[in-house]
């Protein structure tokens, strides 16, 4: 593993001084996207099977969201009173299961059957059909607070991905404009936690760092070189596994050690924050070997790591 210390990157002449604070996800794109990305990842992969198992279950994102009911929003004066005290205006915290919802978790959990996966998974699928009611808001309270118990992993990953759906959906109808910084590493949309960090090629924005929430997909900016989950500057340095392309590297604080992944769009475009992070599993585990940092960033498909 290559361990280099915090240089700042060269400016790029030409780019927006002031990149937007937010970029909200396009539901269906971003499924589209994530589904294509893990088959490429996974045709030159260790982990292949399940970055395959991923890929249909993202692909099943994609393809339960025809003629869903319009999801609940915050009115005018909820979205209003988040903004003025900086908090979260699709607070997950508070989340109440709407109609749009409940056929989202329905037609998911449903159709997942027809995935190929290991018996193990099947089993955790069919526990979450046959939850009952408080089973159900148990499952996914735990998701939502990042309370997941060790035990029942597959069963909260099934839960999550149909709780991205719901969340992507809300996220898409807001204004991004009228998004705040709610806090070090919160999304500002949802208050969920980053997945990854991308310093992206997007037209205008090249070179420019964003997070990207781990729940509803949102993007915000983060200035370089400071740590994401407690804002330190100081003691920031970069990981990558020994050889790699310099594509996907881990920011480490020695102030709350703690990681959170840089995805390096600029080098690779085609990288995703979702899929990459799974792929680049290998950097999670020296990491854990080496003891001094612990994983900041969450996914929903990399649990208990």
């Amino acid at each position: 593993m290559s361990d280099e210390l915090a240089r700042p990157d060269p400016t790029v002449i030409g780019d927006v001084a002031a990149p937007p604070f937010a970029r909200l996800p396009d539901p269906l794109q971003q499924c589209i996207d994530r589904t294509l990305r893990l088959r490429v990842l996974a045709a030159n992969s260790e982990i292949g099977p399940y970055l395959r198992f991923l890929s249909d279950l993202v692909e099943l994102q994609y393809r339960i969201q025809d003629d869903l009911p319009e999801p609940a929003l915050p009115d005018a004066a909820a979205l209003a009173r988040a903004r003025d005290h900086a908090m979260p205006p699709l607070d997950r915290t508070g989340f109440a299961p709407d109609a749009a919802f409940e056929a989202i978790f329905d037609r998911f959990i449903g159709a997942a059957a027809d995935i190929d996966m290991p018996p193990a998974a099947a089993a955790a699928l069919e526990r979450v059909r046959a939850a009952d009611a408080a089973g159900r808001a148990r499952l996914l309270h735990a998701v939502l607070t990042d309370d997941i118990p060790a035990d029942a992993l597959a069963e909260h990953a099934f839960a999550a991905a149909a709780l991205q759906v719901h969340f992507s959906r809300m996220a898409a109808r807001l204004d991004a404009k009228a998004l705040v910084p709610v806090g070090n590493g919160a999304c500002p949309c949802c208050g969920a936690p980053p997945v990854s960090t991308m310093v992206v090629s997007w037209r205008g924005m090249h070179n420019i760092r964003f997070c990207a929430c781990s729940l509803c997909g949102t993007c915000w900016h983060q200035v370089r070189i400071k740590c994401v989950l407690c804002g330190e500057g100081k003691g920031i340095g970069y990981q990558e596994v020994e050889g790699g392309a310099g594509t996907v590297k881990a920011e480490t604080c020695d102030s709350c050690h703690r990681y959170v992944k840089v995805l390096y769009q600029v080098k690779e475009a085609d990288l995703e924050p979702v899929a990459d992070d799974v792929a680049s599993l290998g950097l999670d585990l020296l990491l854990q070997r080496e003891g001094a940092f612990e994983r900041g960033g969450f996914n929903p498909f990399l649990l208990g790591y």
